[in-house]
């Protein structure tokens, strides 16, 4: 009727031709696509068979009272890339976005520079500062490195940031093991071993295993500290580091403690023939492995080992080389050398040894791992002697609140 009225032929279509032009099924042939823009007044992007890339201000088309709305238009698709260009150029387009991609970085050489520098000054700061107030200067660096590894950084850099996290993730898990929380510090050396091994960096892996082993040589379970220490020993790979000797001192302290009496002596062995190898560090650096600390490992040995004499030997080694601000190890050492007194069964001596070595810690530093190391002296006490007075005095000192012993 619409044909007859404006005088044009009609198309020879049908409903279903008309669906399949409208879902974009097929396209009509050039001479009815014409026939119907002069029968609807429009254009082919009127009608919806082509896209419409015309100014925005040009005339509108005029309407009829029985035009219909235009069909949906067909799916846009990516653009092909422009035909001028080569395929080689666009293969050198695409390599420099990709390299551009790969250069992004937010982190400067001199940032990362800065923080290392910041985290001796924590290494340092750890072995004097109390464990409280360390955590608070620890996690804010380390939030402010995680802020800079969440974004996409070059792979050198990205393992810089590793690196820093597993150190600062272990000194936070040294602190918590300090002030007793073992769920958390626990949480937090698994943390520091992810970030390690994140890093591929062999040494730092074996180095946050080794310290992990602390938790469990303090709270048990022993095995598990025997475990963390032999992992750390052999990622090591008997290298004359540092790391190695803690991770072989590691070792034999919790194999004495365990009882494994011939497996502590090997391992003690290996600790001193690569200290005797290696460069161990600032004395002052809680990333280091002095001669004291070495000292304090092989007093923890020799105490379990039941060799008393060379515990003490040890023991004033070590003391002998520990400043007037050390933090707890002096007092850890003075704890052994009540256990070694319990041992002998000198039994009031090795109790108020233990009181006094307690009481005169500040009380910053008075922990719960201190508390524990005091009441090892207890447990090294026979039953039938746990009611004597000095034995007494103790357990009630290690019972009071924080704050008031």
């Amino acid at each position: 009727m619409l044909c007859r009225a404006t005088g044009l032929s009609a198309p020879g279509t049908n409903e279903e031709q008309l669906r399949a032009w409208e879902t974009s099924a097929r396209q009509p042939r050039a001479r009815t696509v014409d026939l119907l823009c002069r029968l609807y007044a429009t254009d082919p992007a009127g009608l919806g068979l082509i896209g419409d890339y015309r100014p925005e201000d040009r005339p509108a088309a005029p309407a009829t009272a029985d035009s219909c709305p235009p069909p949906c238009p067909p799916p846009v698709t990516a653009a092909p890339p422009p035909a001028g260009d080569s395929i080689e150029v666009v293969v050198d387009a695409v390599r420099r976005s990709v390299e551009r991609t790969l250069a992004l970085t937010t982190v400067s050489a001199t940032q990362l520079e800065v923080l290392d520098e910041r985290l001796l000054g924590l290494r340092q700061a750890y072995v004097y500062t109390p464990p409280t107030e360390m955590l608070a200067q620890l996690l804010g660096d380390l939030e402010e490195i995680r802020t800079l590894a969440e974004e996409r950084q070059p792979a050198g850099v990205q393992v810089r940031l590793s690196e820093m996290t597993a150190l600062v993730a272990t000194l936070v898990a040294d602190a918590l093991m300090k002030l007793g929380r073992v769920q958390q510090a626990q949480r937090w050396y698994g943390t520091a071993r992810t970030a390690a091994d994140d890093s591929g960096n062999c040494e730092l892996r074996a180095r946050v295993r080794a310290q992990a082993a602390m938790l469990p040589y303090y709270y048990g379970p022993l095995d598990s500290a025997v475990d963390l220490a032999r992992q750390a020993r052999l990622l090591n790979r008997n290298r004359p580091t540092a790391t190695g000797v803690l991770a072989a001192a590691a070792e034999a302290r919790a194999l004495a403690r365990r009882g494994s009496a011939d497996e502590a002596r090997a391992a003690i062995r290996q600790a001193q023939d690569l200290f005797e190898r290696c460069r161990h560090g600032q004395v002052d650096d809680a990333w280091a492995f002095p001669e004291r600390r070495l000292y304090l490992y092989l007093s923890g040995t020799y105490t379990y080992l039941g060799a008393a004499a060379q515990a003490r030997a040890a023991q004033q080694q070590a003391l002998r080389l520990y400043p007037g601000q050390a933090g707890i190890d002096p007092a850890l050492l003075r704890l052994e050398e009540a256990i070694c007194l319990a041992q002998e069964r000198s039994l009031a001596e090795a109790c108020e040894l233990a009181s006094h070595t307690y009481l005169q810690v500040p009380a910053a530093h008075r922990t719960d791992i201190l508390g524990s190391r005091a009441n090892d002296v207890i447990e090294m006490v026979p039953l039938q002697f746990r009611s004597v007075r000095v034995v007494r005095e103790l357990g009630e000192i290690l019972m009071l609140p924080a704050g008031t012993r």
